[in-house]
């Protein structure tokens, strides 16, 4: 109550006609970031649901939370591996707070930095489709990636991916994914090999790698792979984790279970058809567990804005993401992960896959209403 008091006392300064009213997007940015927003509509039709966009992505990113424990111990351990050492629970997650943490800030610092930038020059009030975005950006990256390449990153995804297309809601590509992508093209020697993925250490391949490889036998086995005790990005390896966010973004209505499933399908489908092609040693299951394939499928395939919107549509457009990963992982050495492209390139056709099946719907019913007039 001290702090909604002390709200509404300054809040008129912040108002038309207030001594900072050109600061009016910033003040309405965390007033609605602890209170929930009251405003309400007064005429027209509209929806009443207890859910605002920020609550939508604050569930969002606690899902993300065990991803991101565990993702921050992994990066202490595998270090301590890499070296042939062996510490205690907390010095090897403090190691990984050192280098899991200043990613986070920097991911929040430019990319809200921007987003509040923006919303000041149109006058609108800030997107909150950052708060997600920032927050897998240091997920999906190494551990050693310059904290200068991610910002430059960051600025690039929600400037080029978001702001020019009109923010939040318009984007018709995964922010987050941009900035991997940007990083991965434009800074190659930091994406990929075996050094970035373990934090200052001399080297730890993962099993994408060996896989492209050809060396079957080094692979870890499927415990590994499911617990996440192996190099990779930050909150992509344990697939425990993973299955928990989608458990509570499909509990609470949020993540779409339509384009899990059919990714997963997808995934599996491809991999049954390569594995009988003899085009690699991986098996199915082993494609769902290697990278970021599950992390993708769950966080970033889901995404309410870049995903396809009819239910069909998201069968289809979940279903190709799954083949186009393991298509490229398997026959495109270049690109081991897969994921990242193949999520990206159908974020593009999502508006085709809904133009198509909502016009197969509009044919199947003029064909029923013609039936039905032929037998009166």
């Amino acid at each position: 109550m001290m702090l909604r008091k002390f709200l509404d006392r300054i809040k008129p300064q912040f108002e038309k006609g207030g001594r900072f009213a050109f600061l009016h997007a910033t003040f309405d940015a965390f007033e609605t970031f602890l209170f929930v927003p009251d405003t309400v509509t007064v005429k027209g039709a509209h929806v009443r649901d207890g859910l605002d966009m920020k609550r939508t992505m604050i569930m969002v990113v606690l899902a993300l939370m065990p991803c991101f424990l565990f993702g921050t111990y992994n990066v202490g351990l595998m270090h301590y591996n890499a070296l042939g050492e062996s510490t205690a629970f907390w010095p090897t997650f403090w190691f990984g707070c050192t280098k899991v943490l200043p990613m986070l800030i920097v991911s929040y610092v430019v990319g809200l930095g921007i987003e509040f930038i923006f919303a000041q020059y149109r006058g609108h009030e800030v997107n909150e489709g950052f708060l997600v975005s920032g927050f897998l950006i240091p997920l999906i990256c190494p551990p050693d990636v310059p904290l200068w390449m991610l910002a430059v990153a960051t600025a690039f995804a929600v400037i080029i991916g978001k702001e020019v297309f009109g923010g939040t809601g318009m984007n018709i590509w995964n922010p987050a994914l941009l900035a991997r992508a940007f990083l991965f093209f434009a800074y190659p020697a930091h994406m990929s090999g075996d050094e970035v993925w373990v934090a200052d250490a001399t080297s730890g391949p993962t099993a994408l790698a060996t896989v492209s490889q050809g060396q079957a036998a080094n692979l870890p086995d499927m415990s590994q792979l499911f617990f996440g005790f192996i190099p990779g990005s930050v909150g992509e390896t344990s697939k425990l984790c993973i299955l928990i966010g989608a458990a509570i973004l499909l509990w609470t209505g949020i993540g779409s279970l339509r384009v899990m499933l059919s990714v997963v399908l997808g995934g599996l489908s491809m991999g049954l058809i390569a594995q009988a092609a003899g085009a690699t040693v991986a098996t199915p299951w082993q494609q769902l567990l290697m990278g970021g394939f599950l992390f993708g499928a769950v966080f970033m395939a889901t995404d309410p804005v870049t995903s396809a919107q009819t239910n069909w549509g998201k069968v289809i457009y979940g279903f190709l993401i799954g083949v186009l990963a393991v298509l490229i992982r398997v026959f495109n050495p270049a690109y081991p992960e897969g994921m990242m492209l193949a999520i990206l390139f159908m974020n593009t056709f999502a508006p085709l896959i809904d133009y198509l099946v909502v016009n197969r719907n509009i044919q199947r019913r003029q064909r029923r209403l013609k039936l039905k007039n032929a037998t009166k």
